[in-house]
């Protein structure tokens, strides 16, 4: 059975890949509106609040994770 160290580990990594995710999608949002698509804003849009507050979630029980394992 593998331990808090590398669950924190799997967490730490899955929040890297959503800074990521939503990195993509902020220059994906801003393409969207220079061209005018609202349908494809719209879907851009509400994916990117979706992982941003997937995020603060995820940071959150980081936080709350022991700082030494």
């Amino acid at each position: 059975m593998r331990g808090l160290g590398w669950i924190k580990s799997i967490r730490l990594a899955e929040a890297q890949q959503m800074r990521d995710r939503i990195a993509l999608l902020e220059c994906e949002l801003i393409n969207a509106a220079a061209s005018k698509g609202k349908s494809n804003l719209l879907n851009v849009g509400h994916e990117l609040r979706s992982q941003k507050a997937r995020l603060e979630r995820l940071e959150h029980c980081i936080a709350w994770m022991p700082k030494r394992l």
